[in-house]
């Protein structure tokens, strides 16, 4: 996916990748994914779901979250119970490195130096070229 895509441009070491790959999406789902049994096996994450479901987030609408909430617990069509550990780790990693701004900045130039390939500009003209097959209008 374009994740993949992006670090593969700016380079693994300047990129921060979490979560599931698309084969391991693939086994869970074979396996039959049950988010409640991923939530229920992290304290951190039955937590972070508690505190929505209190209200705490929602000035003490403990019903505007619940459709989330309840997609989170049932399906979890996106696997983000899955991906949380990951994302957590991942934060940390990130964390740590902006503690050091050297390494930050050094990482955050190369990424927008590498990023020019994901332009808007170069997409639309790809797509102008090779899927709509038409030309450029100049304006008047």
């Amino acid at each position: 996916g374009a994740n993949v895509e992006i670090r593969d441009a700016v380079g693994a070491d300047n990129f921060f990748l979490f979560g599931l790959n698309a084969q391991e999406v693939q086994e869970r789902r074979r396996s039959g994914y049950r988010p409640a049994d991923v939530i229920n096996a992290s304290e951190r994450l039955r937590d972070v779901l508690s505190l929505v479901a209190s209200g705490a987030v929602s000035r003490g609408d403990k019903q505007l979250f619940s459709p989330l909430l309840d997609a989170l617990w049932n399906w979890d069509e996106y696997m983000l119970a899955a991906d949380f550990q990951s994302y957590v780790d991942c934060q940390q990693r990130a964390g740590e490195l902006y503690e050091r701004p050297g390494d930050w900045t050094r990482m955050s130039v190369l990424n927008v130096a590498r990023m020019g390939r994901f332009s808007s500009d170069r997409t639309i003209r790809e797509y102008c070229e090779n899927i709509w097959l038409v030309q450029p209008v100049r304006p008047e």
